[in-house]
């Protein structure tokens, strides 16, 4: 039998050393990483070779449960992990394959890992992630509350001074994200890094002036521009077809 490869993700360094040492007991388990937050484990997921993740539904930056919000839909099964019986509602609203209370005993996580290895299971939870991928949302603390974005409704986002904010077509949000943050948790190939200080929603852009840097000024339809540096222009001019002097030098 294949090894069942495994992703601890918790932000508690005790959870993450019990569930090794339960996995490192079982035959045919082998455990790839660990994790100790939301976007450490999108980056990690998307990178590949990975099963299950066994993911705390209390972590920091994004919760388990947002992150799965942007799981890819071939992306590994995941097991929750919580300290918390109410969690485990959560848990099945998402669809997870299982869900683990803590601290984690070993005949019960043999159980999770054992459904997990269902062909039946694969086909279930695909179904389910490409489902709740339907209606991703970003979330953004404000001090009126907490804003749900869509993600299609952000034109841009530019890191000014120490934070960075975001813009829709109609505002603008001041968060605590960086731009890492973002680019890990909006819709790959809609929103390019086109400068250390700005991510930019292709969608969004009116036209593209050029600058003596060899770069552009990204202008959008909602009147907003976003500047465009030398080597974000020259992959850019490559997704569009498009060619210049300077590109093959």
């Amino acid at each position: 039998m294949t090894a069942l490869r495994v992703l601890i993700a918790d932000d508690e360094q005790l959870a993450r050393a019990r569930l090794t040492r339960l996995l490192s007991a079982m035959e045919d388990v082998l455990v790839v990483g660990e994790a100790k937050d939301g976007d450490e484990v999108l980056v990690k997921v998307r990178a590949g070779g990975i099963d299950v993740v066994l993911l705390d539904v209390q972590m920091p930056k994004l919760t388990g449960v947002e992150a799965m919000a942007l799981w890819p839909a071939d992306g590994p099964w995941v097991v929750f992990c919580t300290a918390h019986a109410e969690h485990a509602v959560k848990a099945f609203e998402v669809d997870a394959v299982d869900y683990l209370l803590k601290p984690v005993e070993p005949d019960r996580l043999k159980k999770a890992l054992d459904k997990a290895r269902q062909r039946e299971t694969r086909e279930t939870f695909s179904a389910a992630v490409k489902k709740h991928q339907a209606i991703p949302r970003l979330p953004v603390q404000t001090r009126q509350g907490l804003v749900l974005l869509d993600p299609g409704q952000v034109t841009h986002a530019v890191l000014e001074g120490e934070l960075v904010t975001v813009h829709t077509k109609d505002a603008q949000f001041l968060t605590d994200y960086s731009l890492n943050d973002l680019e890990q948790r909006l819709p790959a190939g809609r929103f390019e890094r086109v400068h250390r200080r700005a991510l930019l929603n292709l969608e969004a852009v009116a036209r593209l002036e050029p600058l003596e840097t060899g770069g552009y000024l990204a202008r959008t339809h909602s009147g907003h521009s976003v500047e465009v540096s030398r080597q974000a222009a020259r992959d850019l001019r490559k997704r569009l077809g498009l060619r210049k002097a300077d590109d093959d030098a």
